[in-house]
This record gives C-alpha cells, sequence and structure tokens, in this order.
C-alpha cells in the first residue's frame, strides 16, 4: 500500500476500532469489578477515559505495522542513528524548555499570570515527577510516530515538503482533538457517537486560533529539527522540554488578568499568541545549534539521508 493511504488506513483504524472497542472495555471492567472490588475505581471511571485508552491501545498496537509500511526496516530508519545522542537531546531539550520557559516569564512579568502559592511541597514533587515522566515518555512514542514513522516514511516516498506539510497536519489534528463526555448508558455505538463532540473545536474560531497554528508550527520545528540533526533525538528533546512546560505552567500559576489570555492562553500554553511568537525563534536558534547533518552522519544510499534547510 502507498503511504498516504497506509497512513488514512492506520488513522481510521485506531478511531474507528477505538470507539467501537471502548464500549467492550467498559464492559469488561463492570464485570471484572463484580470478582474484584479493588477495580470498582476503574471501573466507575467515566467513559471518555474508555475511549482514550482504547485510542492509546490501538495506536499503540498499529504503531509497528505502521512503520514496517512506511518502511522502516530498523531503528536507523526511525532516526536513531550517528552519534552523540546524549547532545543532539539535550540541546533539543534546552531549546524547548528554553522557548516555553520565556513565555512564561513574560506571561508573569505582564502581570498577566501569578504563581499559585497554594501548592504545598508534596503537591509541587509529585507534580515534578509526573511532568518529568510524562515528558520523556511522551516524547519518545510521540516522535517515532509522527517524525521517525510518519515524516521519514512520506519523505522517502515523496519528499520533503509533502511530508513536512502532511506529518504536521496529522500531529496537530490529533492533538487538537477536544475532551467529550458520555451522558447516559453506555452502548455499542456510544464511543462512534463521541467522536463527533472530540471535533468541535474545528467549529469554533476562537479556539482553533491560535493553537491549532501553533500546534502546525511545533510539529513543522520537530520535523524541520530532526531533519538538520540527522538524529530524532534532537526532536525528542526538543519535544520533552515542551512537555514539561504544558504540564507544569497551568500548575504553577493561576490567571491574574483574564482579557489577557488571548495573548498568553489560559493555563495550556498552547492556545496563546505569545507562544505562536516564542516558537517562531525556535527555528533561528535551532540552525544555529545544529550544522547540517551530513550523509555519512545519517546513513548515505538509504533514502533517509535529510537535507539542510
Amino acid at each position: 500500500m502507498r503511504p498516504l493511504p497506509l497512513l488514512l488506513a492506520y488513522l481510521l483504524a485506531v478511531f474507528a476500532g477505538g470507539a467501537l472497542l471502548a464500549p467492550w472495555l467498559h464492559c469488561l471492567a463492570q464485570a471484572a469489578a463484580q470478582v474484584w472490588p479493588g477495580l470498582n475505581s476503574l471501573a466507575q471511571s467515566p467513559f471518555h477515559r474508555f475511549l482514550n485508552r482504547s485510542l492509546l491501545l490501538l495506536a499503540l498496537a498499529g504503531l509497528w505495522p505502521l512503520m514496517r509500511g512506511l518502511g522502516a526496516r530498523s531503528w536507523a530508519d526511525l532516526g536513531f542513528c550517528g552519534g552523540a545522542a546524549a547532545r543532539h537531546w539535550g540541546k533539543g531539550f534546552l531549546l524547548g524548555f528554553g522557548s516555553l520557559a520565556l513565555v512564561a516569564l513574560l506571561a508573569l512579568g505582564s502581570g498577566a499570570r501569578d504563581i499559585n502559592w497554594e501548592r504545598d511541597g508534596a503537591q509541587v514533587a509529585r507534580h515534578l515527577f509526573n511532568a518529568t515522566i510524562a515528558a520523556l515518555l511522551v516524547s519518545v512514542l510521540e516522535e517515532i510516530l509522527f517524525r521517525g514513522a510518519v515524516f521519514g516514511g512520506l519523505r522517502r516516498h515523496y519528499g520533503a515538503p509533502l511530508a513536512l506539510a502532511v506529518s504536521s497536519l496529522v500531529y496537530a489534528l490529533v492533538h487538537f482533538l477536544a475532551p467529550a463526555r458520555h451522558a447516559g448508558p453506555v452502548r455499542w455505538d456510544s464511543g462512534l457517537a463521541l467522536l463527533p463532540a472530540m471535533l468541535a473545536g474545528f467549529g469554533d474560531w476562537r479556539a482553533l486560533t491560535p493553537a491549532f497554528f501553533n500546534l502546525m508550527l511545533a510539529g513543522f520545528l520537530l520535523a524541520l529539527v530532526y531533519q538538520r540533526a540527522g538524529s530524532l533525538f534532537a526532536a525528542i528533546g526538543l519535544h520533552a522540554g515542551w512537555i514539561f512546560w504544558l504540564k507544569t505552567f497551568g500548575f504553577f500559576t493561576v490567571a491574574a488578568t483574564p482579557a489577557a489570555s488571548w495573548l498568553w492562553g489560559a493555563g495550556k500554553l498552547i492556545d496563546g499568541w505569545g507562544t505562536l511568537l516564542a516558537l517562531a525563534l525556535v527555528w533561528p536558534a535551532a540552525r544555529w545549534l545544529w550544522v547540517p547533518a551530513t550523509p555519512k552522519e545519517t546513513g548515505k544510499g538509504d533514502g533517509t539521508t535529510p537535507g539542510a534547510p
């Protein structure tokens, strides 16, 4: 199967299959709680959590076949090639962490946000631990999927420009899905009924801008950094730095001037115009941090050699 139809089939299988699987997982949890009362908390979870887990489960289950279908036969094909992995990751992390730290500091300095002093030491420690784990795990999984498999596979067949556009669009679409809640009894089609509600953000221009454009730009930057560095570790580090702040900004700050949320966002960072400006500075910094990857560093002759935009 050609890469684009294969990618569309993968997305359809994940969303349609996850929506159909979620009611069965919900039913299984109810039955299991009857036998093991310790699972009552799981059984009482809202249905949308079962849907989210179903989507994640199928996305992970289909990841390896997708990578194989897109031509990734080895770790090197996914971008785990060359040397200096720690250096690439470290530079990427500092760039990602610093770019959104700038937005956070400006939001605090302008008076739009205040530090939340109500957090105690235990809460802070727990949050920092969870945010760190999320940054490490999510950055690796998402970069393998969106940059290593999707961007890399499409680039091998269609070239970098189309691969950049499609992979960034898919990345933004997946991350722009809105949380949706199910009301009433869970039926076999409850997951399918919930999917349109998850797309509700696309009908609201105030939700669409600038969050969707920020996500698109983030996808572009991650792919460009991977291509320039010739190592997926650079994109993983950049992504991890961003995720840490996305998880942390709303935890440590509260809105002081709600009217300024259009500029600094509503605690998510991704939904403010200030973030768009900060992201625009990432690429010039990346060009300074990484010299263009050479064919020797990226595997000459395997069709995966990045260019140097």
